[in-house]
């Protein structure tokens, strides 16, 4: 069901916005698109701005969350990365990339993952 799966990616970036929040980072945006692709999560904590894709499935029946960032969706979030920053016009930060795979309710946060 469509339905089912855009609410479980809702969800998904729920539970990750919330654990960077209880984590101490700032939401910078959430869902930023541009006509190359989308960014799930951008959020900050002083210099330092993360670059959030995040995966979520019911169950690992298929392998986990995590997998499903490949090298050509890292290459794809690198370049929307990098969009974003002119666009915001950010400037001296360092900048990390992480995947957040939710399974069912469980959240793992992979700091740095590409």
């Amino acid at each position: 069901m469509p339905s089912s799966h855009l609410e479980r990616g809702r969800r998904g970036e729920d539970l990750a916005a919330a654990w960077y929040a209880r984590h101490g980072y700032e939401l910078v945006a959430r869902n930023w698109r541009c006509s190359t692709g989308e960014v799930d999560l951008i959020v900050r904590r002083a210099e330092l701005l993360v670059i959030c894709e995040v995966k979520a499935r019911r169950t690992d029946a298929y392998g986990p969350a995590a997998a499903a960032v490949g090298r050509v969706k890292q290459q794809r979030i690198r370049r929307l990365a990098a969009e974003w920053l002119a666009t915001a016009g950010v400037h001296g930060v360092e900048v990390r990339f992480d995947v957040v795979a939710v399974t069912g309710i469980e959240v793992e946060v992979i700091e740095g993952a590409f």
